[in-house]
């Protein structure tokens, strides 16, 4: 069994060929591998026989079963097993990291190139595993996104996906509750681009200390790949690159930047420019990404996918564009670590120097709510839905912004509709 061989793990007489690979029960679907890996609060042994139900070939984990791979540890197994996979597909990698912007310059990367990428946010090895797995090699490249939150977890990411290309968009405050600090950030961060033969960065990032050899790109004239005369509409995103303007239909610096590393990445990789420039002009906002939705003579921008300091700063930029009065729903912002409530509070400044009115959401509301004139305090996101229809009345332009697990997007089902 050619699994067995590549994961050193000792088959059961029942295990059979597996054309898919999960590490979640209740994703299985007949013929799926599943790898039963350690959890925070229980190991995946425990969803084991719910797997075979579903009709798993195998399962991958340390206890022996007939219809089951033995392996001692099945996370570095999966590691391996990526690794493998990685090391048989022929084709460039280009993998994406940085504190905000990794998911849209992924996007923008496999549109320009006409790449497959790696799906949403899913960023961790489990699912590199995967996307190596389904990987055609007829493929010319892919683009791979790399998330991180401990450290040494760039190190296990490199280790499967031995980018050919590393490209760094920013250093930011971000997952400070398990690196600790942003230097620490930084340092874990910056072994992308040491790891990788070509090296793309964002311009800002030169204090740093970048290694030798990376290229940089941004709006700086001091960028070996710059972009000028950047527009940032509330209905379109335009600038100039290479004695071209782009009009893109993604809003805000974000979106900008990320179509520029990704005509910096083209050039690199020795690629026609105009060809990608024309793909990055068919990008659509994604949902949760300053989607916009209209309803009732309110443009709603939706930015709910996440949220840091940075990334409210620059949604604030294109709020600035849209016509007032103007308001700001803001959610609480994860992972700060301990200084997390002085990250809210000059958060709350920024918002009441661009809006008319705000909706603070979370266990920071309060807080930043507190001797602001326009601005209104909401516990939870239930409550923040009650209160929504009255605060944003006469509103021309609302904002939605906050991490991930609030699921604030949940405030515009009622709009949607």
């Amino acid at each position: 069994m050619l699994l067995a061989r590549v994961l050193g793990g000792r088959p059961g007489p029942d295990a059979r060929p597996a054309r898919d690979l999960v590490w979640d029960s209740r994703a299985v679907e007949p013929g799926a591998a599943f790898v039963a890996l350690p959890g925070t609060r229980t190991h995946g042994e425990a969803y084991a026989e719910d797997a075979l139900a579903r009709g798993a070939a195998l399962v991958i984990g340390p206890q022996a079963r007939d219809r089951g791979l033995q392996v001692d540890d099945p996370y570095r197994a999966l590691l391996r097993l990526g690794r493998w996979l990685r090391t048989g597909f022929p084709g460039v990698v280009a993998g994406v990291s940085g504190s905000v912007g990794k998911t849209s310059t992924k996007e923008a990367l496999a549109r320009a190139l006409d790449w497959p990428a790696t799906e949403g946010n899913l960023n961790t090895p489990p699912a590199l595993t995967r996307f190596f797995w389904h990987l055609s090699p007829d493929a010319e490249g892919a683009v791979v996104e790399l998330g991180i939150d401990r450290p040494g977890e760039m190190d296990e990411l490199l280790e499967l996906t031995a980018p050919d290309l590393g490209v760094l968009t920013a250093i930011a405050p971000v997952h400070l509750e398990g690196l600790g600090s942003l230097e620490a950030v930084a340092r874990e961060k910056l072994k992308l681009l040491a790891a990788s033969p070509l090296r793309l960065a964002h311009v800002d990032l030169r204090h740093w200390g970048l290694p030798e050899g990376t290229r940089t790109y941004g709006f700086d004239p001091a960028a070996n790949f710059a972009g000028e005369a950047l527009e940032l509409g509330c209905a379109e995103t335009r600038f100039r690159y290479a004695g071209r303007t782009l009009r893109l239909g993604v809003l805000g610096r974000g979106a900008a930047l990320a179509a520029l590393a990704a005509l910096a990445a083209a050039e690199l990789l020795g690629r026609d420019v105009r060809v990608a420039a024309e793909r990055l002009e068919a990008l659509k906002p994604a949902p949760g990404r300053l989607e916009p939705l209209r309803a009732g003579g309110t443009l709603w921008l939706n930015d709910s996918y996440n949220a840091s300091p940075k990334a409210v700063e620059a949604a604030l930029e294109v709020l600035a564009r849209c016509p007032g009065p103007r308001g700001v729903v803001l959610g609480t912002m994860r992972e700060l670590g301990p200084e997390a409530e002085r990250w809210h509070l000059e958060a709350a400044e920024r918002v009441m120097a661009t809006a008319d009115r705000a909706l603070f959401v979370g266990e920071f509301a309060a807080a930043m709510a507190a001797g602001r004139p326009g601005a209104t305090a909401a516990a939870s996101v239930e409550e923040a839905s009650e209160r929504l229809p009255d605060w944003s009345r006469g509103l021309a332009s609302v904002l939605v912004k906050g991490s991930r697990a609030l699921a604030l997007e949940r405030l515009l089902e009622g709009i949607r509709a």
